[in-house]
């Protein structure tokens, strides 16, 4: 049955109420009651809404989701819930809606609210054999005890209103046009864990809280007090030396909630429409003293089954890994977004091409990429660019284009995937608009093969973000069109890849010749005889390195200049959004093990370990979002919850404990791990597709020691140090050399 065919006589309604580009409007409930003669048990209820919806049958939720029926790119789809409901007795039933205003009617980013239309609209059908229920001028409306909301300003709830005999009118009809309709098939945001809230400070009327955890959510509070009184929750990642909440790098985002008490003893809330970015939260009593019986945090992320960890001797690596857990949970919510607390929660695309390896080892991401590279394709412009985020809702007036190693996420992220969980339909559903693009690039942004040619593109992307050479500006020293010709030769590469595996011999030859001119116009252009890139930043040596730009003469110099850099005043990492990913294994590969892990392990700024020895539970945006020496880094962008820099999570899975796709999907599992440092012990699991594969090593006082599982179907290779690799088949083992 079609979308429409579940949506049959259903018409869209609304309120006669609505709010302004810059001020909310309380949220409409809208309502029908309907009388069955007999018990029903096959009855379906179809619904969809612009903005997001709490769809209640009797006052109890049809669906244990949150912000349905999600996020989309709203020029081309919205997303139909389809619930099919528990036996239905004979009697009267009440089916009520309230519906908040989200993505669509709410702020996004830092633009005005209102960019996707002027106030939420409802649609639904309830529809059993021999009978329907659908929205249309009999049902009825009236405004909600939510008397605004907005996912980045916070929720304001008067609970008196709930009590209160509001003005109920009749629901208006909508002339809404809406765009293609189709059903909900993905995983949805669900409320997860809780954190219980300790307070830590307490200045006048305000106290300050702490759950012990950054995270992406709410809280969720029980107060008593008179009817009238107001908490004010404000929310915050970070404190300042008094105590208080740091609250200037939310830039825009009020990010407070208000609830107004009923009076009627104990009151239990928690924000519908809303969420934040915070480990700290203030509460503050106006209007009558109010007595804090509770505060928990709720976090929310798209639900994601947990598929992979790692442990290893060293406390702080392994505070490092879950800060890279909490980065993931913090910011995969509908889309990979950069950062949830301040005015922006975009998808970016950059951002979520070097963490999807590391993503797709720690969570079972099928279902949550699938959708987003569907936005992704729904927001590329119909002559080939992608944006640097998806849904795209031009913000900050960037370009179509979103530039090298950002928009390059169509290529690479669908080949992460199928290298994970062994789909082809990730090639499959993305190939066409992979082409697309990859015209576009050759068309509009290429010259004699170089991509972002000075001549040819005025822009060039966003470089290598927030690297530490860039003297003063965010963008690094790499230069811009080695960025864009080195990745423009991974696409070329990759995209030959996928063509065999998809049969298509002609595309697959004419991508290998491409990758093979455009390695030559890279070495032509930014290599020198003896390997040293233009410009020799840490991330000119690891992008011509890790993509193989360089020609066997050339390596040997490209690796020395590239340990050089890293040695000179540190070692210190200098690599920034673009060159991180990657530095460790090319270190590794090239024969500098030891001093991947001296970065690894490595405790003062700046280094993976500089935040967690100041605290840190998820991963900064900047190498150094707060130091000792000098405070807080600029308030115009310093998120606390930030993933990128937790690509590194790769490596440590790869090579610290030595677990990787020897071919995708883990048919053939590549045990190869490398001890170093001052590790003596590491290991990492992971449910694969085959099921639990895991490795455990430790050194001991006579050698090493390995456990390993292979899952059934899958066969293992052991590949240890200075040892010819083993083959092993499905089935547990234990090692001692």
């Amino acid at each position: 049955m079609t979308v429409p065919d579940l949506l049959q006589n259903a018409r869209w309604i609304e309120a006669d109420w609505a709010g302004s580009p810059h001020a909310g409007a309380p949220a409409p409930v809208f309502s029908t009651t309907f009388t069955l003669d007999h018990d029903v048990s096959d009855a379906v209820l179809t619904w969809t809404c612009l903005g997001i919806a709490e769809v209640t049958l009797d006052g109890h939720p049809v669906h244990d989701g949150v912000f349905l029926p999600g996020w989309t790119d709203l020029r081309k789809r919205l997303r139909v819930m389809r619930i099919e409901l528990d036996t239905l007795s004979a009697g009267t039933h009440t089916l009520e809606a309230i519906v908040g205003d989200g993505w669509a009617v709410g702020h996004v980013a830092n633009q005005p609210r209102q960019q996707g239309a002027d106030r939420v609209r409802f649609l639904a059908r309830l529809c059993w054999a021999g009978g329907e229920c659908v929205t249309d001028d009999t049902w009825r409306v009236r405004p909600s005890p939510i008397v605004q909301n907005d996912l980045i300003m916070g929720e304001i709830h008067d609970a008196r209103l709930a009590d209160a005999s509001g003005p109920v009118r009749t629901a208006v009809l909508s002339n809404f046009q809406p765009p293609d309709l189709h059903l909900h098939t993905d995983p949805v945001v669900r409320r997860q864990e809780t954190f219980e809230a300790t307070e830590c400070e307490q200045a006048g009327n305000q106290r300050v809280f702490d759950l012990g955890q950054n995270i992406a959510g709410r809280m969720r509070i029980k107060v008593r007090g008179l009817r009238g009184a107001s908490v004010i929750l404000r929310h915050a990642e970070m404190v300042n030396p008094d105590g208080s909440l740091y609250l200037e790098n939310l830039r825009g985002a009020k990010a407070t909630d208000v609830y107004t008490l009923s009076g009627n003893g104990d009151e239990e809330w928690e924000p519908s429409f809303t969420f934040h970015g915070f480990r700290y939260v203030s509460a503050e009593s106006i209007g009558g003293d109010i007595e804090l019986l509770s505060l928990t945090g709720v976090a929310l992320y798209t639900d994601m089954a947990r598929i992979g960890d790692f442990t290893c001797s060293h406390p702080l690596l392994n505070q490092l890994f879950h800060n890279i857990v909490w980065g993931q949970n913090g910011n995969f919510l509908e889309a990979p977004t950069d950062c949830p607390q301040r005015d922006e929660r975009l998808g970016w695309t950059g951002d979520a091409q070097v963490f999807a390896p590391t993503a797709a080892f720690l969570r079972d991401v099928r279902g949550f990429f699938t959708k987003w590279l569907t936005d992704l394709r729904d927001s590329q412009r119909e002559n080939g660019p992608v944006p640097c985020f998806a849904p795209d809702i031009g913000a900050f007036g960037l370009k179509a284009d979103g530039g090298p190693a950002w928009a390059d996420a169509l290529i690479l992220i669908p080949w992460y995937l199928y290298q994970a969980y062994g789909d082809l339909s990730f090639l499959a559903d993305n190939y066409e608009a992979m082409v697309r693009y990859l015209d576009y690039l050759n068309r509009e942004k290429v010259l004699d093969h170089i991509r972002a040619h000075p001549e040819k593109d005025d822009w060039g992307g966003f470089g290598d973000w927030l690297a530490l050479d860039g003297s003063g500006n965010s963008f690094g020293n790499t230069p811009k069109d080695l960025i864009g010709t080195a990745f423009y030769a991974r696409d070329a590469e990759l995209m030959a890849a996928m063509a065999d595996l998809l049969d298509k011999p002609k595309d697959a030859e004419r991508w290998r010749n491409l990758h093979s001119d455009v390695r030559n116009a890279f070495q032509h252009r930014f290599l020198s005889p003896e390997g040293l890139p233009i410009g020799a930043t840490q991330t000119s040596c690891v992008l011509a390195l890790n993509f193989n730009l360089v020609s066997d003469a050339q390596r040997p110099g490209c690796v020395r200049e590239l340990v050089r850099r890293i040695r000179k005043d540190g070692p210190k990492i200098g690599t920034g959004f673009v060159g991180t990913p990657y530095i460790l294994q090319v270190l590794e590969d090239n024969g500098h093990l030891d001093l991947a892990y001296e970065l690894l392990e490595r405790e003062d700024f700046p280094s993976w370990l500089f935040p967690v020895t100041h605290g840190a539970t998820t991963i900064w945006e900047r190498w150094d979002g707060w130091h000792p020496g000098r405070g807080f880094q600029s308030p115009g962008m310093n998120s606390f919850n930030h993933y990128a820099y937790g690509a590194v999570g790769e490596w440590m899975i790869r090579s610290v404990a030595g677990l990787a796709p020897a071919e995708p999907g883990y048919r053939v599992i590549h045990f190869k791990p490398r001890p170093g440092g001052t590790l003596a012990e590491a290991g990492a699991e992971l449910t694969t597709p085959y099921g639990r594969a895991s490795i455990h090593w430790r050194k001991t006082d006579s050698g090493f020691e390995v456990d390993l599982q292979v899952p059934e179907g899958a066969t293992g290779v052991l590949d240890l140090p200075d040892r010819d690799p083993e083959q092993l088949p499905s089935g547990s083992c234990h090692r001692l050399f």
